[in-house]
């Protein structure tokens, strides 16, 4: 009877910790369900400092827009992990966002930590395709003097191309649109399509371009396309919605496909309510401004 009463002071003592990751499998639930307040408090209350836990907490307060907080939370998870890529991508994501919203003093330092994390990623795990994408839209995207350039966005691009053919193209074509090579933009786009017709993101991207050509009848005629392939993907109302505001045209439609995105059940792979509501306003303003 005697072995029974530290047996039982053990079991005690498990229970918080089997209890604390109860609460975060359900934060990591509520996460997938886009409900990131929710997740980063229940996350929180597990009391679990993990890894896993700093990860989860760090995704949350990154989709809440709180950079600093995402970041401190990625540096502890990648502190614990340091082999793991994915920590080190969401620490470039967060330090990329930080560069986007800091004071011009601060920003090139962000930026340059975001590239860093960025290439550690793609070298931890060079067949990661949110790394080499992210890495490749920093390269695109950022001056010389920040370590980006086009010769090196070309090299990344590439290494997609072998990875997942239809990428290559995507990336091949965003890098002919910045050297305005415009025809090549298009037939990238639409090799991108031939080799992945049922991906319907090829065909939103290229129902977007034809838009910003002035081509408005092949763009609609694309995001049909693309609304038959995937009739109930939130993405696709949310792309020609944007679309539309971003060219001022058709803004009530746009209005409606937004309010239908608000409801669906979104994953935190699609575009975030806040960007929706962003743009809802934007569309409002416009209609004001129209006299509509």
């Amino acid at each position: 009877m005697r072995v029974s009463i530290p047996l039982f002071g053990l079991l005690l003592l498990a229970v918080p910790g089997l209890f604390g990751q109860d609460l975060l499998s359900k934060a990591e639930d509520l996460y997938r369900h886009t409900d990131y307040r929710a997740s980063l408090a229940t996350a929180r209350e597990s009391g679990q400092s993990s890894a896993r836990a700093c990860y989860l907490m760090g995704k949350d307060d990154f989709m809440l827009g709180d950079y600093k907080r995402s970041a401190e939370a990625f540096e502890r998870a990648f502190s614990q992990e340091p082999r793991n890529a994915e920590y080190a991508l969401w620490l470039g994501r967060s330090y990329g966002r930080r560069a986007e919203t800091a004071l011009p003093l601060l920003a090139p330092k962000y930026a340059d930590k975001a590239r860093a994390y960025f290439e550690k990623a793609v070298a931890l795990d060079p067949e990661n395709e949110g790394a080499l994408s992210d890495l490749f839209d920093y390269y695109l995207e950022a001056p010389g003097f920040l370590g980006g350039g086009l010769d090196k966005a070309e090299g990344v691009a590439q290494r997609m191309g072998r990875r997942d053919p239809a990428e290559g193209h995507l990336a091949q074509a965003r890098l002919a649109e910045r050297r305005k090579q415009y025809d090549t933009v298009e037939e990238q786009l639409r090799r991108a399509i031939d080799l992945a017709p049922r991906q319907v993101g090829r065909v939103l991207d290229l129902a977007r371009y034809l838009s910003t050509q002035g081509r408005i009848p092949e763009s609609e005629a694309a995001f049909d396309r693309a609304k038959q392939l995937a009739p109930d993907s939130p993405r696709v109302a949310f792309a020609r919605a944007q679309t539309y505001i971003e060219q001022k045209r058709n803004l009530g439609q746009a209005k409606a496909l937004l309010n239908q995105y608000l409801q669906s059940d979104l994953t935190p792979d699609d575009p975030s309510r806040e960007q929706a509501e962003k743009l809802l306003r934007q569309a409002a303003l416009l209609l004001e401004a129209s006299g509509v």
